[in-house]
């Protein structure tokens, strides 16, 4: 329920990059940023504060690091995700900083298929810790997500990395902004150049053609005004009409 609560509540983003804006890798950053200032993050920040939650409510959380898969095959450095392990008897992954993912935490230690809001997922073991994949009905394969180690990690190793995601021309999070959260029955995703809308089946995109649009839709979608002091910000309006889009 609190993994699920939060995909719908925090979206992942990465605004302040574009900002210039510096991620700080810290609990008390982690609670400005997300929850004086009602803004989402990206991994380090989602994760990272995640799993202070589960923490102070009494669950066993381990911080996990991540090799994203690459499109051309092998998988990123370490550090370049962090996602978590939560023990409640059973061992699961949790991860609400993965962008469009599973919604609900998945068995760790299970290798057979678990279904999340109509996609499949599996975790298999590697010689180097487990694998995420994700079956992809089109090319009728499962498509690896990241490869991870059970080894606990703290906040202070990420750091390097996420200066790398911060600064680095050829870190993917300098590419452009996005902005993107779960919605009950579907998805709302802003990038510098379209807005996407998924209710179920049904998938509307526009196109955004200016900077002033661009803020425009982020305050009606995301309830965030980069340029005026916080305010509290609400689940998208998913009542809106497709025409008004």
């Amino acid at each position: 329920m609190l993994h699920k609560k939060h995909l719908l509540s925090i979206p992942f983003e990465n605004l302040d990059i574009h900002l210039g804006r510096p991620i700080i890798l810290s609990q008390d950053a982690f609670f400005e940023k997300i929850i004086t200032h009602r803004r989402g993050g990206f991994c380090y920040e989602l994760n990272g504060s995640f799993a202070a939650l589960l923490t102070s409510l009494g669950f066993k959380v381990r911080m996990l690091s991540a090799r994203v898969a690459r499109k051309n095959g092998g998988f990123t450095p370490e550090f370049d995700h962090m996602t978590l392990m939560v023990t409640v008897k059973d061992r699961w992954l949790a991860d609400v900083g993965f962008g469009e993912s599973f919604t609900e935490p998945k068995r760790l230690d299970f290798e057979g298929p678990q279904t999340d809001n109509g996609r499949i997922y599996r975790i298999t073991r590697r010689a180097r810790g487990r694998l995420l994949s994700r079956w992809d009905r089109e090319k009728n394969l499962w498509e690896p997500q990241y490869l991870f180690s059970l080894r606990p990690r703290s906040l202070g190793d990420f750091v390097r990395r996420c200066l790398y995601q911060q600064t680095s021309p050829n870190s993917h999070f300098k590419k452009g902004r996005v902005c993107s959260l779960l919605t009950r029955n579907g998805r709302v995703t802003l990038t510098d150049t379209k807005l996407i809308v998924t209710r179920g089946r049904r998938r509307i995109e526009r196109p955004v053609n200016t900077q002033g649009e661009f803020d425009r839709l982020l305050r009606r979608w995301f309830d965030i005004d980069l340029n005026q002091s916080p305010v509290l910000r609400m689940c998208p309006d998913t009542s809106t009409s497709y025409e008004t889009i």
